[in-house]
């Protein structure tokens, strides 16, 4: 809930000076009656009555006055629709990093079973695209709402040495590039999920694979598609080579940079929920759309009603309208 006109919500403190006026009056009131009247005689010639009921229709007087109040305030709702048409690709790391088992059973593992939970949780009209890189990139399976298809292929996928970030990334944009436009002739919305563990270690030719990272990040800016990064693992990971546990931490601040590049975000997660919640608040993001719709209306008709029954309440109580 948000107010397109917030400030007027200071024109609460009308009602509220309003209540602390009612109730010093009806203490003053009482005491006076206490002070000049003789209570036994009073209880002999006057009605008996419920005291709560002379209040009801003061009180809904405020309640209406605090509700028309937050009409006047103009009341928005955000809502959260799918969107018709939206194109995802899944890049996904599978250097041999990825079998460190520091996130049970392993990262790469791991990272399929929440990308699946991913997938299968977006809109049917979301197009979603599968690349994985080591020390090269391959498209598995282009942007398509197949979401089955995605699914098969997320399963057992192997690891290779290397870490091609950049060419992970150009493929990626490649397969956006290749979605069909809309009727309009306007693009699709796309973005860009990265999953990496690692410093990337595998140049495209046109630097040192950071540099070559960070170029393909900036043409996925020119081309308007953000790339969400997650660093993925901990820094206790190790793999073994020939019999030798090697360090294989996490670089959170080569993802860092690629999101920023990219004009896109970068999460981190150490574990399979951590990444199962980023997940989620990406896809939220991507595949909804959050339209704001003003509800001024539904709040002065509920006013308008509360102010109807302090009428009635005190032409039925009192004798008179309020």
């Amino acid at each position: 809930m948000s107010f397109l006109s917030s400030w007027r919500l200071l024109l609460l403190v009308a009602p509220i000076a309003l209540l602390v006026a009612y109730i010093a009056i009806q203490r003053r009131r009482h005491e006076q009656v206490v002070r000049f009247t003789s209570v036994a005689m009073l209880d002999s010639i006057a009605p008996r009555r419920s005291g709560w009921q002379r209040h009801v229709a003061p009180a809904a007087v405020l309640g209406s006055l605090v509700v028309m109040t937050l009409a006047f305030a103009q009341p928005a709702m955000a809502t959260a629709t799918p969107r018709d048409r939206a194109t995802i690709v899944l890049a996904l790391d599978t250097s041999a990093s990825m079998s460190a088992t520091d996130v049970s059973p392993s990262r790469l593992e791991a990272a399929e079973k929440e990308a699946r939970s991913f997938i299968s949780g977006l809109p049917d009209g979301v197009q979603v695209g599968l690349v994985t890189f080591d020390r090269s990139a391959r498209l598995l399976v282009p942007p398509t709402k197949d979401h089955a298809a995605l699914l098969a292929a997320l399963g057992n996928l192997p690891v290779g040495p290397g870490t091609a970030t950049a060419d992970g990334i150009t493929t990626s944009l490649s397969a956006i590039a290749g979605v069909p436009q809309g009727d309009s002739g306007t693009p699709t919305p796309a973005a860009i999920v990265l999953m990496s563990d690692g410093t990337p270690t595998v140049s495209d030719g046109s630097g040192t694979p950071t540099e070559a990272a960070t170029a393909a990040a900036a043409k996925a800016k020119d081309a308007g598609v953000p790339i969400d990064t997650i660093a993925f693992g901990t820094d206790a990971g190790t793999v073994s080579v020939q019999g030798q546990d090697v360090p294989v931490p996490i670089d959170s601040a080569a993802m860092e940079s690629i999101a920023r590049e990219s004009g896109g975000r970068s999460f981190t997660a150490a574990t399979s929920d951590q990444l199962g919640s980023i997940y989620d608040q990406i896809g939220r993001d991507v595949a909804y759309e959050v339209t704001t719709h003003e509800v001024t209306a539904a709040f002065a008709g509920v006013g308008l009603l509360i102010a109807i029954g302090a009428a009635v309440a005190g032409l039925v109580w009192t004798q008179r309208l309020i």
